[in-house]
């Protein structure tokens, strides 16, 4: 439990902008209401909305709420907290099908604007996977910019796996095809591969990624096919109209959320999966290889609303 215990103390602290933006609003509300009325829940709404949870996502947890609170019973405002993390919990819950690319020869597709953490976030994929036994190849499909072909073939040297690049410029969809040829005759069991992230254009996006899905398709239809999308959980709303805009163009399996420390708006994460009904599968907390983690909705919720042992004192 070592390392799970190090990792939830570290979102605990990553987190703790976002914590303090809203458990400190809630506290306030829990304690300073004497009875639940449409006050008290207007009051929580607010907290809620600032904390980045968005419009619609916060009114669907107050709905929620006041059902509950409704069959149950419940009077005090105290007795809401606990309600409140439950059903947020409820609406994050993970699948436990989430991560079945890992137990299947597969094809990992990173799609995402520049800057969100892309790069990095294959390397760190790559490394985990690595470490995990896995036969890991890259595939350098952002062709568009040398720096990220540099990063990533440095990230591939780190991590010990192989990568499949062109020079800038190439088509990304002729990387993508020499990668499945590689892929299968290396044997290997995920390839990752980086995409360009250019949303000026979305016709032109949406034209490449088809092109990308249409190789992977038909030289390695045998392959599982995962779609990430890496957001960057500082931009809070925009990262979720960015993930609409890729949502428009492409079919997306699971969302990794990137910096997420020492922002203040991770409340994010509960708006992007509540909205858009695609599950937060990796959240990324620091630079280390293990600051990028499987998405727990317990820890995750735990962190942002229950109080630690200090706070309590």
């Amino acid at each position: 439990m070592g390392e799970k215990k190090g990792f939830f103390s570290r979102l605990v602290s990553g987190l703790t902008k976002t914590r303090q933006n809203i458990a400190s609003g809630l506290d306030s509300i829990f304690n300073g209401f004497s009875k639940i009325d449409d006050e008290f829940y207007e009051e929580l709404e607010e907290i809620l909305i600032m904390g980045d949870l968005g419009v619609d996502t916060t009114m669907s947890i107050i709905e929620d709420l006041q059902k509950k609170v409704k069959e149950e019973r419940i009077k005090e405002p105290a007795a809401c907290r606990q309600l409140l993390i439950d059903i947020i919990k409820e609406q994050m819950a993970v699948d436990e099908t989430a991560y079945e690319y890992e137990n299947k020869t597969s094809v990992v597709l990173v799609i995402g604007v520049n800057g969100v953490g892309k790069t990095t976030t294959i390397g760190k994929l790559a490394s985990q996977l690595k470490a995990q036994g896995k036969k890991v190849v890259l595939a350098a499909a952002d062709t568009f910019r040398a720096a990220a072909i540099e990063q990533l073939t440095e990230w591939s040297n780190r991590a010990g796996v192989d990568i499949i690049a062109q020079q800038e410029g190439s088509d990304p969809a002729a990387v993508v095809f020499d990668a499945c040829q590689a892929a299968k005759s290396r044997k290997a069991d995920v390839l990752i591969c980086d995409t360009a992230g250019r949303l000026h254009n979305k016709k032109n996006l949406m034209n490449e990624l088809s092109k990308i899905r249409r190789v992977i398709e038909r030289e390695f239809p045998e392959a599982y096919l995962e779609t990430l999308i890496v957001l960057d959980g500082t931009t809070g709303q925009n990262a979720l109209v960015q993930a609409r805009q890729f949502q428009e163009v492409t079919d997306i399996s699971g969302i990794v959320l990137t910096k997420l420390d020492g922002t203040a708006k991770g409340g994010i994460a509960i708006a992007i999966q509540a909205e858009m009904g695609i599950p937060v599968k990796y959240i990324g907390i620091g630079e280390k290889i293990e600051d990028l983690q499987k998405f727990d909705s317990d820890s995750f919720v735990n962190a942002l609303f229950k109080k630690t042992e200090e706070e309590e004192q």
